[in-house]
């Protein structure tokens, strides 16, 4: 489960990591965080140091992404917006964030710490994207029935997937590196592309940015995401598990913690708020080689 104060302390280590300076204030973390961020991002597209940034088709990321070929299904086929399009776009997004904050204020301070810009194109294409290259940066192709909950759910989890690497990166959650776990042998069936195997490390992150939009539905009223992703979640479950030996000590604690909240009956979202919040899942310390 993803929580508040844990991800304050992996942030912390991972912007330490990086810059050599270890954040000592909440307050100050995410403007650390940017700082540290800066540094690895493309040259010429920095974040900004406070708030979020949203771009368009003719953005700056949107030509990193088309010569880099990353999000090509997003990026290559996106046409240009109006004035008005991205007015529209503008007030969905900044919406969005309120309805984040409404159903979970903790999930908000997720986002606000870890999402910096969010670039949203006219694709055709209904979807998002996050990449590891590209810290901070959530792509966006809204379609054309999005609910301003869509917004949000999308804005969740690309920016959560930020938060995964940021974990795997500080604690490793992986006894071998992406590469390896791409072949046929380490592949495990996704909950969100129901019925394919991803690699190993794709199938778990998906699996885990998968639970909070389910919870946000589910705060919402609605039902279609959880009839949709419930079984599925629990087939890739079942699945990893298989494959327990490849995940490093912390892996293996994610993952039982989500096994164990999948496979209740019904599922306990009472148990994914107070997991955002509590403290009962806050602590956890690097082992450090004696």
């Amino acid at each position: 489960m993803l929580n508040l104060a844990h991800l304050y302390e992996s942030t912390a280590r991972f912007t330490n990591a990086i810059s050599g300076h270890y954040p000592r204030n909440v307050k100050t973390l995410h403007s650390e965080y940017v700082k540290a961020i800066n540094t690895i991002r493309p040259s010429g597209l920095p974040a900004d140091l406070v708030g979020i940034k949203i771009g368009y088709e003719d953005s700056g990321w949107a030509g990193h992404c088309k010569e880099s070929g990353i999000f090509a299904h997003i990026v290559g086929p996106a046409t240009e917006s109006d004035g008005p399009t991205r007015e529209l776009w503008d007030a969905k997004v900044t919406s969005a964030l309120d309805v984040i904050h409404r159903i979970h204020p903790d999930l908000r301070s997720m986002v606000d710490l870890l999402v910096t810009d969010i670039v949203v194109f006219n694709s055709g294409v209904d979807g998002g994207g996050s990449a590891n290259q590209m810290p901070g940066v959530v792509l966006m192709s809204p379609g054309p029935e999005w609910s301003v909950l869509n917004y949000a759910q999308c804005i969740v989890h690309e920016g959560l997937h930020s938060g995964l690497f940021v974990l795997d990166t500080v604690y490793e959650m992986f006894t071998l590196p992406p590469a390896e776990l791409e072949k046929e042998e380490y592949r495990a069936l996704s909950a969100v592309k129901i019925g394919q195997k991803r690699p190993l490390h794709a199938a778990f992150h998906a699996a885990a940015v998968a639970v909070p939009l389910m919870f946000m539905e589910h705060h919402e009223g609605g039902t279609e995401l959880v009839g949709k992703y419930t079984d599925s979640m629990r087939d890739a479950c079942t699945d990893m598990l298989s494959k327990r030996k490849y995940f490093t000590p912390y892996g293996q604690l994610l993952l039982d913690e989500m096994v164990a909240w999948v496979s209740k009956e019904p599922l306990d979202f009472e148990q994914v708020a107070r997991a955002l919040t509590s403290r009962e899942y806050a602590g956890y310390r690097p082992a450090v080689p004696a």
